[in-house]
């Protein structure tokens, strides 16, 4: 069965960096588009950043533009999402994402919190 495995979260002061990491499992992961959503206190869920199966495209949300890259290691079944020059408002618990066959699936969730 598909499982997503997320790791790298932390407490991180404002302008730092953290690396989160999903390893996947349970399907072809090379052929499938890979997402990393977040959701904050009290806000709903929301998409991060997008890579195709082959790595070739990326799509990001306007708020992370320019700080945050997603990546992917298809020899070892691994998305990554870069996360530079953090902001308190990047408090999250931070989900991989997975569609497959047109199911959603989900890792059970990092958390990054971002203070002093």
């Amino acid at each position: 069965q598909v499982q997503l495995v997320e790791s790298g979260g932390g407490l991180v002061q404002p302008g730092g960096s953290l690396r989160l990491s999903c390893a996947a499992s349970g399907f072809t992961f090379s052929i499938y588009a890979m997402s990393w959503y977040r959701q904050g206190p009290g806000k709903e869920r929301e998409l991060v950043a997008t890579i195709t199966g082959a790595g070739t495209r990326t799509n990001y949300a306007d708020s992370v533009k320019g700080r945050f890259t997603i990546s992917r290691d298809n020899a070892k079944n691994t998305v990554h999402l870069q996360m530079n020059s953090l902001k308190p408002e990047d408090t999250a618990v931070y989900y991989c994402n997975a569609l497959v066959q047109a199911r959603h699936y989900w890792g059970q969730g990092t958390l990054v919190t971002v203070s002093l």
